[in-house]
């Protein structure tokens, strides 16, 4: 073997981890706080954001690992269905010995040249570490005066606590926010009975998760995405997702909301299947954000204002690693937003150490989660070369440059990323019979598997499969569209798919 490693968290990026570890030899033990496997899919109050009605926002397909498909007829599964994944994901790795539940760990620490964990049941020494504890467990408020004073029954809460939806039944709920928890909710609010206002700072393109019998993230989140965002001006990819988003959902203010920034870079954009309809219907009321609360009265920019019973934040999550030593937070740098890395995972002063999930993104987590377990595992198995710290730190002072602005991420950005680093990014060119289905299908994650390390033969023929689901990719023929899109980046950069 090639050594331990402390596995701090058990939910999809723990378990992803282990398993990519296990296969390059080494010893994971897995810490995990709570009475089970699952993180946010547990569903369990305190530990998790999944409310009792919640479904992904992206497609089974897409939320799922590259060893173990998520079967089924149902596009975006519950978060039940989730859970029960993650269990047979574990079983089939043979993954529950290896775990500690009910373990927390208090103090990660250097040791030497390894690393101390002090944990609830006591404290050990590993040659490796892995956090892969969440980025989202710990909401964001943001400051509004006088919320402290608000009175309405339901009381103030985050979306990361909707947990008994039947209490807000006939009752006026103020949902603040912009992002999926805050659009989800209040939907779910509304077709609940309640009599729901959303407030927000700015106004989002809202993509609904499936538009022409086609799960969105299959169209929106794609390697053509990627080598364009390479390849040409930032407006003119702002246009083409623009273009595409507003094709599937239409623009906000034709169902009677605000209307958004014309960029859609600036004003950003929320997967969400029944928010704009719900507002269309008056079920749903949208007003500028909150200027001041005072008892159960909150006032709005503008000068109106009305009485609520409860408000529901769902604004964000800081980033919360409490049981990072000081000396590791100072060299980090990490604050509630930020966390120096290259590419999120290894920072070259902190040799054996890794994260895995610590970034903000638009899209789903499981493709880009195991390709990044991947990467890890690959480089300290010596599956790919080790990186020099003249490599590393070049990023991260990129990184650093851009605090303080959004660095928020699409899916299909951080899966390439990783995929990259990893060695296990396909050459378009290579697979002639896949050339569309590579460049505008999903990103599933058999296309992982087609080439480099842990290639497998049925790769090809799964991947195939999966562009085809819901009628998304049937034929190797662009479409016009597509043939236009990719003449533009065919001039730009001489059509290079394999960087």
């Amino acid at each position: 073997m090639k050594g331990s490693v402390a596995i701090i968290g058990a939910g999809p990026g723990g378990l992803v981890a282990a398993r990519w570890l296990l296969s390059q030899g080494f010893e994971p033990t897995i810490f995990e706080q709570g009475p089970m496997l699952g993180g946010q899919w547990t569903g369990l109050s305190g530990r998790s954001g999944v409310w009792p009605t919640m479904h992904t926002n992206t497609s089974r397909i897409l939320t799922a690992f590259s060893d173990l498909e998520n079967t089924g007829s149902v596009s975006h599964p519950s978060a039940g269905n989730i859970l029960d994944y993650l269990n047979r994901y574990a079983d089939k790795f043979e993954l529950a010995p290896r775990m500690r539940l009910h373990t927390n760990v208090d103090r990660l620490s250097r040791a030497g040249t390894g690393w101390l964990v002090d944990h609830s049941s006591g404290t050990e020494i590993f040659d490796r570490v892995v956090v892969a504890s969440g980025r989202f467990h710990s909401p964001a408020i943001p400051p509004v005066p006088g919320l402290e004073t608000f009175s309405g029954s339901e009381g103030v809460s985050s979306t990361y606590d909707y947990k008994e939806p039947g209490r807000y039944r006939g009752k006026r709920v103020l949902v603040a926010g912009c992002a999926v928890s805050a659009l989800e909710i209040a939907a779910d609010l509304a077709q609940l009975g309640a009599e729901v206002v959303l407030t927000q700072r700015r106004q989002r393109y809202v993509l609904p998760k499936f538009a022409a019998g086609v799960p969105s993230d299959h169209r929106i989140f794609t390697r053509y995405g990627v080598l364009a965002s390479e390849m040409l001006a930032p407006a003119e990819i702002d246009r083409q997702l623009k273009e595409i988003v507003v094709e599937a959902g239409g623009s906000p203010e034709q169902y009677g909301a605000p209307a958004p920034n014309p960029s859609l870079f600036a004003a950003g954009v929320t997967l969400s299947q029944h928010y704009l309809p719900l507002v269309a219907e008056g079920r749903i009321t949208v007003r500028p954000w909150m200027d001041s609360v005072a008892g159960d009265t909150v006032t709005f920019a503008g000068g109106s204002s009305a009485d609520f019973d409860g408000i529901v934040f769902g604004t964000g999550f800081d980033l919360n690693l409490p049981f990072l030593s000081d000396d590791i937070r100072a060299t980090l740098d990490v604050d509630e937003v930020h966390l120096d890395a290259d590419r999120y995972t290894f920072h070259p002063d902190l040799p054996g150490l890794a994260f895995v999930g610590m970034w903000d993104q638009s899209g789903g987590y499981f493709v880009p989660l195991e390709l990044q377990a991947r990467w890890i595992a690959y480089t300290w198995g010596g599956a790919v070369p080790a990186l020099y710290d003249i490599e590393q730190q070049p990023t991260i002072e990129a990184y650093r440059a851009r605090r303080g602005t959004s660095q928020k991420t699409r899916m299909n950005l951080a899966a390439i990323t990783f995929a990259r680093a990893a060695g296990v990014e396909p050459h378009v060119e290579n697979w002639p019979g896949l050339r569309r289905a590579l460049l505008f299908g999903p990103l599933a994650p058999s296309c992982f598997r087609l080439e480099g390390t842990d290639a497998l033969p049925d790769a090809a023929e799964r991947f195939s499969r999966e562009s085809a689901e819901f009628g998304a990719i049937t034929s190797n023929d662009l479409t016009q569209r597509e043939q236009k899109y990719w003449a533009l980046v065919e001039r730009a950069g001489g059509g290079r798919t394999d960087s």
